[in-house]
């Protein structure tokens, strides 16, 4: 009895540590689109012609102090639950100091991934996963609550893979980070859980990326129909991306003699050095191994934010 007794002490103990150990995605707060566009804390700039709208973090940050208040909290109460944050502020002074956002707003002739302010943001930051936040303050007679929308998006792929909503029990208290923690507090775990869970699919199955291969023939004198061994070259990136994915994971979505399309391509969560890895980080090797004989074609590596990577034969 004392033995058994002993080993069921140990299994616990051993469970209680595992599950603290459980690797936690790394997340960073912002204010939703929506937020940003009611507050005027949007930017407008001219991609080839055409006029796109994307938040302006930067201003908000610099304008609201409500909105240092309010992800000052949120993050406090992630960290508490044991959620690892990137501080945005921080992300966004790095982004500054390497005049990131001036090179955003520079288009190349024939380079269609142009990247967007959120695009450069989740390239620095490196976080798993954004949570946007949208929020209003209600009055009634003397009292106020906060009505909250917290949003869990995939940094890769954009999805929503978790979400609360509700509104705090109306206070007299007029401090915006109290409205705020009685209207989240009793939701937050439910959202924990979610994140959590879309994170253990990652870590089991791999992230899931978008890539593109495309073709400047006259570049190189060959397409994707170009046989080497007699086998065509599609076919041998095909055969290459099954051998990279996680559990051979990707889809085929559309392939001509000039491109082709993989989507939902599942790829290893880090790299051989534990850093996390990116489409950018998958698809190099693919170069590489393109460019070297008996290929020999050279390729142009682009990429769009996180999860959008394109590989343009012959081009440079």
């Amino acid at each position: 009895m004392k033995q058994l007794t002993t080993c069921l002490i140990f299994l616990i103990a051993f469970s209680t540590s595992a599950f603290s150990q459980a690797k936690k995605p790394t997340l960073m707060v912002l204010p939703s689109d929506v937020w940003c566009n009611q507050n005027g804390y949007m930017s407008e700039f001219d991609n080839q012609g055409t006029k796109l709208k994307f938040p302006n973090y930067k201003m908000a940050f610099q304008s609201s102090s409500d909105l240092l208040l309010v992800i000052g909290k949120i993050n406090s109460l992630m960290a508490e639950r044991g959620f690892p944050l990137k501080n945005a502020e921080s992300v966004l002074k790095s982004l500054e100091g390497e005049s990131a956002e001036d090179a955003m707003l520079q288009s190349k002739s024939g380079n269609d991934v142009s990247e967007t302010a959120i695009d450069k943001l989740k390239k620095t930051a490196k976080a798993d996963i954004i949570i946007q936040l949208t929020w209003t303050i209600n009055t009634v007679g003397p009292k106020k609550s906060v009505t909250f929308n917290l949003q869990g998006l995939d940094s890769y792929t954009d999805k929503q893979i978790a979400g609360e909503q509700g509104t705090g029990t109306p206070s007299f208290s007029a401090e915006l980070p109290v409205l705020l923690e009685e209207a989240v507090l009793s939701h937050l775990d439910n959202f924990n859980t979610q994140l959590q869970a879309h994170f253990d699919d990652m870590f089991a199955n791999g992230r899931e990326i978008t890539v593109r291969i495309k073709n400047f023939g006259d570049d190189w004198g060959g397409d994707l129909e170009k046989e080497y061994d007699g086998k065509e070259l599609g076919t041998i990136i095909e055969d290459w991306m099954r051998d990279n994915t996680v559990a051979h994971r990707f889809s085929t979505t559309d392939a001509t003699e000039n491109m082709m399309l993989f989507e939902q391509v599942r790829i290893p969560l880090y790299d051989a050095n534990g850093n996390a890895m990116d489409a950018r980080g998958f698809l190099k090797p693919l170069q590489k191994y393109l460019a070297a004989p008996p290929y020999s074609i050279p390729c142009k590596l682009m990429t769009k934010g996180l999860g959008q990577s394109s590989l343009v034969l012959g081009g440079k």
